[in-house]
């Protein structure tokens, strides 16, 4: 039947070792739960202790696995091999019924407390997974390994190749997104971020590499994430059927697409020679779509269905199996490019297509780039209401005596960066009777970021000023109701149409004015202001360890927000585009 082993395992060393090494790291302490919860089946597997040759038993084990629609096709065929072969499991016929569904919808399943209905799932990049366990702990997923790559790549028509200079010349990301940007006759497009692997790990490397370009890099990569935001299709599939298969001038179809290689040799294989795409692969590297075979909620699984899993990915990893993968598109993990996979999908020489991939990105870096892609496609109206009650200057442990208010300014202006000319975002400031018998100040209007804001400056600018000059006030209690309201109404009745528009509200304390409105009061307002036809969402932070985060989680959600805890005012920035990314997809999609 083929080696017995885990599929890492009996990977082969490439020159990408080290690039790969924490990522198998990952995979090993995965694995090694995943064998625990199968009650050692890994290593009975590798020892040839279960017997795969015997003939089945009366019923076979069934193994409901949904994976993504590109690879769905080679896995149902594995999982018709072994039912017609009867390849067993502990002597047990396996029954693997194979579903295709997209990665992002699955991922946004798994948040529900609901079980799912599957067992096993492979979506095309492990980036679906981290978002699912983000979800919350119900999610309960565990990588075991992967069973096949793809590199992410420009993909292009042969009339549009040739004046790039294909295959002779190389570009950067932002130098290949730049080129298309600035020709009128050579359109770019993608599918949705929010919805795709290849268009977020192509949106995250383009701006890494507009970033690496000097002290305009953010502005930079917002300037080609909008260029890119024009021709965006809602997945992989329809953003296919966009390129122009003659070379026309079609404005509504594109010659140039962010593709996956497997997805253009799928394309290349539908048409004729003359039409196949010809691939860039950026010599910055290209991300990869690494498709994790995933365990899920795998302590509900029984013993039976938890071997079988463990054996069916041992199967994908078998050389027949690995022959129908690349007879699909799909290269080995671990393994160098297979040139005939490469060259069908259009690669050349010199196209870097047989060097090492890029790191994948971090989390973090991803979560930035969905977040910088949700502004830039949006735009954004955001009212920003900073605590400057007395304990905003307490220092910050480990910040070398800095205090909350000091770091809290840094990473605000950290996250202004990230806005672009379009957006608008003014600036409050609250403690109790901070302006008379009022707990707040509006510091700077609404406005622009481009806007010209007196004294030869603009709104950023000002912005910027103002930032700085936050300070907190002697004495001065958490007035966090009255103010919170105030904003609420504010930002409801200037509400500007086609731009995100929400209240960001960053808090120390619990409401310290006991002549404010009542939470209980506060809630229903806000219920009866909150408009869904014209939603603008409560993002509150509780910042530090006094902060009340139940609170202001009940205050965020009557206006169909979140609420959010940070221990340390330097993840302000990062949750700040978090919450950004995740309710702005929300309306997007919702």
């Amino acid at each position: 039947m083929g080696r017995h082993s885990l599929p890492d395992d009996a990977a082969t060393p490439s020159s990408g070792a080290a690039r790969v090494a924490a990522r198998r790291r990952t995979v090993a302490i995965a694995t090694a739960l995943v064998m625990a919860v199968a009650g050692g089946t890994a290593i009975a597997v590798q020892r040839g202790l279960l017997s795969f040759r015997r003939s089945c038993a009366a019923s076979a084990v069934r193994l409901d696995l949904v994976a993504s629609p590109d690879i769905a096709p080679a896995v149902r065929a594995v999982a018709d091999r072994a039912r017609t072969e009867k390849i067993t499991s502990d002597g047990s016929c396996m029954d693997v019924r194979v579903s295709a569904r997209d990665s992002y919808e699955v991922a946004a399943s798994l948040a529900s407390p609901a079980p799912p209905d599957f067992s096993v799932w492979i979506p095309d990049a492990s980036l679906w997974v981290d978002r699912a366990k983000d979800a919350g702990e119900s999610a309960g997923v565990v990588t075991a390994g992967h069973i096949a790559a793809s590199p992410v790549a420009l993909a292009v028509v042969p009339e549009a190749a040739k004046p790039l200079g294909w295959p002779q010349r190389t570009y950067t990301w932002a130098e290949l997104a730049t080129a298309t940007a600035q020709d009128d006759k050579l359109r770019l497009g993608s599918a949705d971020p929010a919805r795709s692997a290849s268009g977020l790990l192509a949106l995250s490397s383009i701006a890494t590499s507009a970033a690496s370009g000097g002290a305009d890099g953010d502005t930079r990569a917002a300037a080609l994430a909008k260029v890119l935001a024009q021709r965006i299709s809602p997945g992989d599939g329809q953003a296919v059927q966009t390129l122009a298969p003659d070379g026309s001038g079609d404005p509504h179809r594109n010659q140039a697409l962010v593709l996956s290689e497997q997805s253009a040799f799928a394309y290349n294989a539908a048409h004729d020679t003359g039409r196949h795409l010809r691939l860039f692969y950026p010599k910055d590297g290209a991300p990869q779509l690494d498709y994790p075979y995933t365990m899920v909620r795998e302590t509900r699984m029984s013993t039976n269905e938890s071997r079988a899993a463990m054996r069916f990915m041992t199967l994908l990893g078998e050389p027949e199996s690995l022959r129908v993968l690349a007879g699909l598109g799909f290269r080995t993990p671990g393994l160098p490019a297979a040139d005939p996979v490469a060259s069908a999908a259009g690669a050349s020489s010199p196209q870097p297509y047989a060097s090492a991939s890029a790191e994948p990105p971090s989390a973090q870096e991803l979560q930035d780039a969905l977040g910088m892609w949700t502004i830039t496609v949006q735009s954004a109206r955001l009212t920003t209401v900073v605590d400057a009650s007395g304990s905003m200057a307490d220092p910050v442990p480990g910040s070398g005596g800095r205090s909350r208010m000091d770091v809290t300014k840094s990473s605000l202006l950290q996250a202004l960066s990230q806005f672009t000319p379009d957006d608008e975002i003014g600036l409050w400031d609250f403690a109790t009777h901070l302006d008379g018998s009022r707990d707040y100040r509006r510091l700077v209007p609404t406005a622009r970021l481009s806007d010209p804001a007196g004294g030869g400056r603009t709104q950023r600018e000002k912005l910027t000023q103002a930032f700085g000059a936050l300070h907190p006030v002697p004495g001065g209690a958490t007035g966090l109701f009255d103010t919170t309201l105030a904003a609420y109404e504010e930002a409801t009745s200037t509400y500007a149409s086609g731009k995100f528009n929400a209240v960001v509200l960053l808090t120390d304390g619990a409401n310290e004015d006991p002549g404010s409105i009542s939470r209980a009061d506060l809630v229903t307002a806000l219920h009866k202001l909150r408009d869904p036809a014209k939603p603008v969402p409560l993002i509150a932070i509780a910042v530090g360890p006094r902060a009340d985060r139940g609170e202001v989680q009940q205050i965020a959600q009557a206006t169909g927000g979140a609420g959010y805890q940070v221990n340390d005012p330097a993840d302000i920035q990062a949750v700040i585009l978090k919450a950004i990314t995740a309710l702005g997809e929300t309306q997007a999609h919702g």
